[in-house]
């Protein structure tokens, strides 16, 4: 039996590589990574702001163009799974499976299509705040009629280590992009992709 009664998923860094669709909107990728920190920065743990606006803030504030953010904006469903997300999805076999990201409704769901199918998306709009806030967290358990204790969350970024783990879940962090461990939580597995993941929920 799995250990979980649940897996859920940060998805613009766990499932989606979308850091080449910033570079690419910026025409440069040295300043589409600025951009893309720069709306980290506006967003990150704060009540919900709509996003496409803090999109558009965060071109303005690294030289980036209007047309660019719209660019953005336009093709955010365009961000590619990473080679393994596929895989690691289908050998949860029918655990069931959710979403918890920062960004509005309409992006959120159209993006989560281009990673697979899940039984809810949660987004930083419907919570009304933005990870690492415990409300997205919180309110992706409470939807769905589940504990955290027996949720396991797959972590993307250092931040949302310590938002799952303070909202109950055992935090299974793909650390894809090599990020420093955070000072606020510990996660139970740190691995550089989600081939771990398989083990930990049937193990």
């Amino acid at each position: 039996m799995p250990r979980y009664d649940a897996v859920g998923f940060d998805l613009l860094t766990a499932l989606l590589d979308t850091l080449p669709l910033w570079r690419r909107s910026a025409g440069d990728d040295e300043r589409g990574t600025r951009w893309h920190a720069e709306s980290q920065r506006l967003l990150r743990g704060r009540p919900y702001r709509d996003f496409a606006t803090l999109v558009r803030e965060s071109a303005t504030a690294v030289g980036v163009g209007a047309a660019q953010a719209e660019q953005l904006l336009a093709h955010w469903d365009e961000s590619h799974p990473w080679p393994d997300t596929a895989a690691a999805l289908a050998a949860l076999g029918p655990l069931p499976r959710f979403i918890v990201t920062n960004c509005s409704i309409r992006l959120g769901e159209a993006a989560a299509r281009r990673a697979g199918e899940f039984a809810l998306v949660m987004t930083a709009e419907a919570a009304g705040a933005y990870k690492p806030d415990p409300r997205p967290y919180r309110a992706a358990l409470a939807a769905l009629g589940l504990e955290g204790q027996r949720v396991l969350f797959v972590a993307g970024s250092a931040h949302d280590v310590g938002g799952a783990t303070r909202s109950g879940m055992d935090v299974y962090w793909a650390n894809r992009l090599g990020a420093a461990m955070p000072s606020d939580a510990t996660p139970l597995v740190q691995a550089a992709d989600l081939s771990g993941l398989t083990a930990l929920v049937h193990g």
